[in-house]
């Protein structure tokens, strides 16, 4: 049986994000960086919590070096060859 969801949904034209002053000086100093700890594994991740998009031309392991260097996470196109 579908299930109604009744609560609000927000799209981005509904949501303005607005600048905040900071104590930073520069954006070299920003860190992405983030810890999170899975819930039913217990396994943690530490990384930037980005993933490249699973495209043909996006999702390949020359793209996977290149952002190992950087820590975020990339999504293997899923006819690779392995």
């Amino acid at each position: 049986m579908p299930r109604i969801e009744n609560d609000i949904k927000l799209d981005f034209k509904d949501v303005l994000l607005r600048p905040k002053r900071s104590t930073l000086k520069s954006r070299s100093e920003v860190d992405l960086m983030r810890s999170f700890t899975f819930r039913n594994s217990k396994g943690s991740y530490r990384g930037i919590p980005i993933i490249a998009a699973n495209m043909d031309t996006v999702g390949t392991f020359e793209m996977a070096v290149a952002l190992s260097q950087n820590k975020p996470c990339n999504a293997i196109w899923k006819v690779s060859e392995w």
